[in-house]
C-alpha cells in the first residue's frame, strides 16, 4: 500500500489524501493524510488514494463487466465476467505494449485498472496543458479540505488533466473500436444501458467517467484493500444473495492465470502471500505517453474536439432565451420526461446520449447540448451541494462529447436508436410514448451525410432522409 501512495515511507507519499472507496459520492471534508492509513486499515475499511498526485498525473483505465439487471453477476460468478472482458483487456494490452507503456494492472471484484504515472516536469505533462489552449475558458483550481486544511489543485494541474480527458477518451473510443467485434457482450463507454443479453442487460465498459469531474474528487482504490463495494453500494442485495458473495480483495493481476486470480482475490491469506513477492509501484510512462498523445493529435477526434469547443455554454442570463425554449413537443416522451425530470434522469448515462442523439437530429451544436444538460444541472431541482463539489458544465460537456464523437466520426450509425431498442434498455416507461426516434434517427443520418450537424441551434428542423 505504501508503494502505491508513491515514496518509500507514509511521511514520503505523494498520494494528497485517502478516502473510503465507494461513497455515496466524494465528501472533500472527510479525507485524511496518507500517514492516517491505519485509520482505515484498523476499523476493517476499504480504502482509496487520490486520483490527485503531488508529483504528476495519474492516468488511470478502468474496464469493468455491469449487469444493470443482476448486479450481484459479477461477485457470483467472477469466472465468466472475467471471461467476457478478455477480448478489451487483450485490445488493452496491445495497444499500450505497442507504445511501450509501462503500467501497473489491478484487478478488482467487478474488472480491471491499467495505471500509469505522467511526472510533472515531464514533457509529456506539458503537452497535456497545451491540448487544452483554445478549449478551457476557466482555470481556476478546485478546493479540498484534507486533515483540516484546505488545499487547490493548479491550474497547470487543471489544465493537464483536462488534457489527459481528451487522450483517454481518444484511447478508449479506439478500444471499443478494436474489441467490439471480438466481444460476446456490448462493449461500451461508461456503463451505458443496452438491450438483453444471456443473463439480463449486461456489457463490458471501458470507465472513463473520472475525467468529467474535478480531479480532487476522484480516487484510486488500493491494492490489497478489502473490496466493500457490493454492500457499501445500494445494488438492491438480499440478505441470501448478499451471504453468498465471498471476500473480496484488490490485487495485481501479477501474471496470475484467471482461476488463480480470482482464488487469490477471494483469500486473504493467498493475498498476503501475492503480497510478499510483488510489486505495486505505479510506473512512469512519460515517452510512451507522448506517442499516445501524438496519436491523439493526428485522429479523427482531435479534429471533432475542436469543433466542438469553437462554441461555447449559452451564458446564464441568455438561458431564458436559448436552452429554456427547447421544443419539447418535438421530443418524443421518452426523451421529453429527462428534461422535465433531471434529478435523476439526467445523471444516468444512458439517458443522456438518449438526449444527446435526439438534439444533435434536430441541429443542435453539441456544445450547446452540453450547455442545455448544464442549464438544467445549475437550477433549482433539488440538487442540494452536489453541484458545489462536482463540476456541473465540465461533467456535461464531458458526457456530450463522448456521445457524440463516435456518430460525427463516422463509427456509429445508431442500429440502437429506435424505439424498439430503447424499450429493451429499460429507457422507455409504458405510461410513455415512446413513438418518434425512428424519424429522428433518419434525420441524424441525414444531416451528418449533407455535412449539416449543429448548423440549426436552436431551431425545430428535421432533416428527410434524402436531403441534399
Amino acid at each position: 500500500m505504501v508503494e502505491f501512495l508513491g515514496g518509500d515511507s507514509l511521511e514520503q507519499a505523494t498520494a494528497v489524501y485517502l478516502t473510503g472507496c465507494d461513497l455515496v459520492r466524494y465528501d472533500r471534508l472527510d479525507l485524511k493524510k496518507a500517514i492516517e492509513l491505519d485509520y482505515f486499515l484498523e476499523n476493517a475499511l476499504d480504502v482509496g488514494r487520490s486520483l490527485w498526485d503531488r508529483d504528476g498525473l495519474l492516468a488511470d483505465l478502468d474496464i469493468e463487466y455491469v449487469n444493470f439487471d443482476f448486479p450481484a453477476e459479477p461477485y457470483l460468478d467472477p469466472a465468466r465476467s472475467f471471461f467476457l472482458q478478455e477480448p478489451v483487456v487483450a485490445a488493452v494490452k496491445e495497444m499500450l505494449s505497442g507504445i511501450g507503456m509501462e503500467f501497473l494492472h489491478l484487478v478488482s471484484g467487478r474488472g480491471h485498472h491499467f495505471v500509469w504515472r505522467i511526472p510533472r516536469g515531464s514533457e509529456a505533462f506539458a503537452q497535456l496543458g497545451r491540448l487544452t489552449e483554445g478549449f478551457l475558458t476557466r482555470l481556476e483550481g478546485h478546493k479540498a479540505k484534507i486533515g483540516g486544511l484546505e488545499e487547490s489543485v493548479a491550474a497547470d494541474w487543471y489544465r493537464a488533466f483536462t488534457g489527459l480527458g481528451l487522450v483517454m477518451e481518444y484511447l478508449a473510443l479506439e478500444l471499443k473500436g478494436a474489441a467490439s467485434g471480438q466481444s460476446a457482450v456490448p462493449v461500451e463507454l461508461t456503463a451505458v444501458a443496452t438491450g438483453p443479453g444471456a443473463r439480463g442487460r449486461e456489457i463490458v465498459s471501458i470507465d472513463i467517467t473520472e475525467y468529467g469531474d474535478p480531479l480532487q474528487t476522484r480516487m484510486l482504490r488500493m491494492p490489497f484493500s478489502i473490496y466493500l463495494k457490493p454492500w457499501i453500494k445500494d445494488i438492491g442485495l438480499d440478505r441470501q444473495t448478499a451471504g453468498r458473495i465471498p471476500t473480496l480483495i484488490m490485487i495485481p493481476e501479477d501474471h496470475l492465470e484467471p482461476a488463480e486470480m480470482i482464488r487469490t482475490m477471494q483469500s486473504p491469506h493467498e493475498a498476503a502471500r501475492l503480497a510478499e513477492r510483488t510489486t505495486t509501484r505505479i510506473p512512469a510512462a512519460a515517452s510512451a505517453m507522448e506517442q499516445l498523445i501524438d496519436r491523439y493529435l493526428r485522429s479523427d477526434l482531435r479534429r471533432f474536439h475542436a469543433w466542438f469547443y469553437s462554441q461555447h455554454h449559452q451564458s446564464h442570463e441568455k438561458w431564458p432565451e436559448t436552452y429554456d425554449r427547447i421544443p419539447l413537443d418535438m421530443l418524443p416522451g421518452c426523451v421529453r420526461r429527462i428534461l422535465l425530470r433531471p434529478n435523476d434522469l439526467l445523471l444516468v448515462p444512458a439517458n443522456i446520449q438518449l438526449l444527446v442523439r435526439s438534439l444533435l437530429s434536430l441541429g443542435w451544436h453539441p456544445r450547446h447540448i452540453a450547455g442545455l444538460i448544464r442549464s438544467r444541472y445549475e437550477r433549482d431541482h433539488g440538487w442540494g451541494t452536489y453541484w458545489l463539489t462536482y463540476d456541473a458544465a465540465d461533467r456535461a460537456d464531458f458526457y456530450t462529447r463522448l456521445f457524440t464523437a463516435r456518430f460525427v466520426t463516422g463509427k456509429d450509425d445508431l442500429v440502437d436508436y429506435n424505439c424498439v431498442s430503447t424499450q429493451e434498455k429499460g429507457l422507455c416507461p409504458a405510461t410513455e410514448n415512446c413513438s418518434g426516434l425512428e424519424e429522428l434517427n433518419r434525420s441524424l443520418l441525414a444531416r451528418r451525410a449533407s455535412g449539416r450537424l449543429g448548423s440549426e441551434p436552436f431551431n425545430t428542423v428535421i432533416v428527410p432522409p434524402d436531403h441534399g
